[in-house]
């Protein structure tokens, strides 16, 4: 199993110099978060003025984070070091939790060398 931390993520559906040896398939993590009652009625207020809530700026943040280490984990643990594809995608449920889910392509890549270009 590999390190979450030497997960590579890339939005590209290929990873630069490197070529694919294993596909695992789709890998994912997923987030729900709700925001406590104080931060619920501080956002309904500023949502009366108009313009950036941060209360729910920052819990989207930090769900989209928290969704990210939990993909990397996930294709860690099948025996990843990359997922290509990544995306990102959320919807609401209730009225006051947003969930956030990151998901990919897990692979196995190594690094592609052209033994032709190589030099003696």
């Amino acid at each position: 199993m590999n390190d979450a931390s030497n997960v590579t993520v890339v939005t590209t559906p290929y990873v630069p110099a490197m070529k694919v040896e294993q596909t695992f398939g789709t890998v994912w993590g997923l987030v729900v978060r709700s925001r406590g009652l104080g931060g619920n009625l501080v956002a309904g207020l500023r949502s009366l003025v108009g313009g950036e809530i941060k209360e729910y700026t920052q819990l989207l943040e930090q769900a989209r984070q928290h969704a990210m280490e939990r993909l990397k984990e996930n294709a860690a643990a099948v025996g990843a070091n990359a997922v290509v594809s990544m995306r990102f995608d959320s919807s609401e449920l209730g009225q006051t939790m947003s969930e956030v889910v990151a998901y990919g392509t897990a692979l196995q890549v190594v690094p592609d060398v052209d033994l032709d270009a190589i030099e003696d």
